[in-house]
């Protein structure tokens, strides 16, 4: 009998898949600014989303795609 090695199915295919990764740079309205890396979003649109979902007082954001 011929023994078959079996997959690695911890991973699955799906997990392999890896999303864009965002930077997300924030200004306050007070003055403040803060640096945020955003994983769970699909796109730049759908980060903003989220970054501004999150935040408040949001004077301004600029979303860039990490490397």
């Amino acid at each position: 009998m011929q023994q078959r090695k079996r997959s690695d199915s911890r991973h699955p295919a799906s997990a392999r898949t890896s999303r864009p990764e965002f930077t997300a740079a924030v200004r306050y309205r007070n003055g403040g600014r803060e640096l945020f890396r955003v994983r769970n979003a699909v796109d730049m649109k759908d980060a903003r989303a989220v970054v501004l979902a999150e935040l408040d007082n949001v004077q301004s954001i600029m979303i860039a795609l990490r490397d």
